[in-house]
C-alpha cells in the first residue's frame, strides 16, 4: 500500500507543477508587451545623393517630382564606379515596393538584376514623351526605358498603375 500512495503522491506533483508553470506562462504573456504590425519604415532624404549623382553621371539621372501623399523614398546609392549605377526605392501606397534603377551597364545584364529576372513583353507605352517596354515575371514587374545615354528601370513589387504612375513622374537632369 505505501508504494501506491507515493506514486500517486508524484503524479500530483506533478501535475501541480505543470498548473503552476502554466499560470506563471499566462501571467508574463498578457504583461509583457507585443506588438504584431509592420514596424514603420523610416523615410530618406535623397538629395544630396541626387546631387551628386546628376553631377557625377554621364546621363540624366531620374527622379520623381510630384509623387502624391503616401509615397516614402526608403533607399538611396550612386555608384560611380559601377557603370555611374543609381538607385531611389520607394515604399508605395499599399505597402508596395517601387524603385528607380538607371545604369550604363550593358542593358540585358543591368534589366535582367534590375526587375529580378522579369521578362520582355511586345506591349510598350508612351509615358511622359518616352517610350517605355513592359516586363513581367521575376520577383518583379518593371518599365524599361532605353535612352538618353542609360537604361531606366521603373519596378517592384506594385501595380502597373504605381509603375506607370512613378514613370510619369520622373524628372530627368
Amino acid at each position: 500500500m505505501a508504494g501506491s500512495n507515493g506514486k500517486q503522491k508524484t503524479v500530483r506533483d506533478m501535475i501541480l507543477s505543470l498548473g503552476l508553470i502554466g499560470i506563471a506562462a499566462a501571467v508574463i504573456y498578457v504583461f509583457i508587451p507585443h506588438d504584431d504590425s509592420a514596424p514603420d519604415i523610416k523615410t530618406v532624404d535623397y538629395r544630396v545623393e541626387l546631387l551628386t549623382a546628376r553631377r557625377a553621371a554621364s546621363y540624366p539621372v531620374a527622379a520623381p517630382e510630384g509623387l502624391p501623399a503616401g509615397w516614402k523614398a526608403t533607399s538611396v546609392r550612386f555608384q560611380g564606379d559601377r557603370f555611374d549605377a543609381w538607385h531611389l526605392g520607394f515604399q508605395a501606397p499599399g505597402d508596395q515596393y517601387v524603385q528607380i534603377e538607371q545604369s550604363t551597364q550593358k542593358p540585358s545584364a543591368f534589366i535582367d538584376e534590375a526587375s529580378q529576372g522579369a521578362e520582355a513583353t511586345k506591349q510598350t507605352q508612351q509615358i511622359a514623351g518616352r517610350t517605355w517596354t513592359r516586363y513581367t515575371g521575376g520577383r518583379y514587374d518593371a518599365l524599361v526605358h532605353r535612352g538618353d545615354g542609360a537604361t531606366t528601370v521603373v519596378a517592384g513589387t506594385g501595380s502597373l498603375a504605381q509603375l506607370t504612375e512613378m514613370a510619369k513622374s520622373l524628372k530627368m537632369a
